[in-house]
Parts: C-alpha cells; structure tokens; sequence
C-alpha cells in the first residue's frame, strides 16, 4: 500500500502573516519629538543703552541699542530724522522685528550675515571711516553692530569699570612721597585679592592694601 502524505492544514496567507506583519510594523510612523518652545529673554527694567547718530545721502538717523548685563544686545530702536515718513515707519517695524529675534535667541553674528551688504536706495558714503560705503542703511546699521559687538571694538559703554587709585596720606608724610609711591606703580597690575593696585617690589608687584603679590615670593 503506497504511503500517504500528511496534509497541511495550514495556508499559505497564514504561514505569509509574521512577515505581513514584520513589513507593517516596519512601515509604521515613527512618533517625532516635539521642538522645544523658544524662550524669550526679557531686558532688565534698568538697561545700558548706546545710541549712535549716522547719516547716508542726506538721510540722517540714530540707532538705540539696549543691552542686557552681559553686554549683549537685546533691542535696536532706529529713529529717522523724517518722523511720519515712509522710511521712518519701516525702519520702526524693522528694528522691532530685530529686536524680538535678538530677545527670542537668534544670534548677532546670523543677522549680521543676513542683512550685510544689502543694496537699495538711499545709498552713499557715511563718514564712518570703519564703514565707508553704505550700500543702503540696513547695511550701515548691521556693518555698525558687527564692529561694535562681535569683532571686539566695544566702545567704553561695555568695557569693566577702571579700579580706582586712591592716594591715602598718612599723618606726617610728605605728599610729594605719597605721590612718588603712585608714580612708582606705573603700570602696575590690579590686585587679583582685593582690586587695588600693586606697587612695584624688585621685579614682582605687592598689594600694599591686603599684603598679596604678583606670584614672587
């Protein structure tokens, strides 16, 4: 008697499913996360502000800038000698629209890069000897803003506060010796301890006000 084969109770669309499946679940979506929220960094009440007057083909200007503590700028005003003209009220929304980006993260350096070189009307020499040339004002403003916040020509606004020297006179001495005592700091250093300035001790610096010295013994 000849030998039967087993049936296969099995179809072939079942034994296809995992690898349905497979195919499926590889097709799926996959869930992208969400961009974080820009913050907007609000200035302080008190800020510094620089305003610098600037005037190109007979069009005469002055741009505000307000910084924050850390001496970056976080608001431009643009005021235009023609108030209620065309120019006046575009520059106004311009410098707003420059002015939330500044505050919301976008960096100097990218607006700089953006707006540079810009060429429209009015355009003219500026008498800004750094500047020369403006092609229109948006370029004089951003050329302006790259000489004074990021190649580190920052006028004396943003520059540390100088240590004041201070000529104490003790009773009974002279004061042309208290002053020789000044001329003989020179150049001396500000103490990295206390902030006064160092007098000259041989070849190193000492504090006369908390005894520290320049690293010499």
């Amino acid at each position: 008697m000849p030998a039967t084969q087993p049936i296969s109770l099995t179809s072939e669309s079942a034994t296809a499913r995992p690898d349905a499946d497979v195919a499926r679940a590889d097709l799926s979506p996959v869930p992208k996360s969400e961009p974080s929220p820009a913050i907007r960094r609000h200035l302080p009440d008190e800020r510094r502000a620089l305003t610098h007057h600037f005037s190109i083909a007979g069009q005469e200007g002055y741009l505000t800038v307000g910084v924050y503590e850390d001496g970056l700028p976080g608001e431009i005003f643009i005021t235009m000698a023609k108030q209620g003209s065309t120019i006046s009220g575009l520059m106004d929304s311009f410098a707003t629209a420059v002015s939330l980006a500044l505050q919301y993260g976008v960096p100097l350096e990218v607006l700089c890069g953006k707006f540079t070189h810009t060429r429209f009307e009015p355009s003219g020499w500026s008498g800004n000897p750094k500047i020369g040339y403006a092609k229109s004002i948006v370029d004089y403003i951003f050329r302006w803003l790259e000489l004074k916040f990021i190649t580190g020509e920052q006028g004396e606004l943003f520059r540390p506060d100088p240590v004041p020297v201070q000529l104490r006179v003790s009773q009974g001495e002279d004061p042309a010796s208290a002053l020789g005592g000044i001329i003989q700091m020179g150049d001396a250093p500000a103490c990295n301890i206390c902030g006064s300035l160092m007098v000259r001790s041989g070849t190193c610096y000492r504090c006369m006000t908390c005894g520290g010295t320049s690293g010499c013994s």
